[in-house]
């Protein structure tokens, strides 16, 4: 029996190595501004934000760029696991980037978040 169908089972894994299980945790989606001046924030607030998240443990993948849309950017973001995934939702809320950007529309879509 494999670790796998051990951890399905409920069955005691009767090996001496143990698979942890982790979930990667994938936000894609845009950063939509209704004006200018919403997009000019985002410009000048967002070196700063990539480069504090992608300092952040667990963070495997931040990409924020431009669209064709001067109003629309695009955003791909991939932590190791939830917690990470949430340690970074918590110190981006309490961010410069975070308030700055509060009211700006998010269309995302998140998976592997448990």
């Amino acid at each position: 029996m494999t670790d796998i169908e051990d951890w399905a089972t409920g069955r005691a894994n009767t090996t001496p190595e143990t698979t942890t299980v982790t979930t990667t945790v994938r936000l894609i989606g845009t950063l939509v501004c209704r004006t200018a001046e919403e997009s000019a924030v985002v410009t000048d607030q967002l070196p700063r934000h990539v480069a504090l998240t992608r300092a952040e443990p667990g963070c495997d993948e931040f990409e924020v760029t431009p669209t064709e849309d001067p109003l629309v950017w695009r955003v791909e973001e991939r932590f190791s696991d939830a917690d990470a995934f949430r340690a970074h939702q918590a110190r981006v809320a309490a961010s410069a980037w975070g308030q700055a950007t509060a009211g700006i529309e998010r269309r995302y879509q998140i998976s592997g978040r448990e």
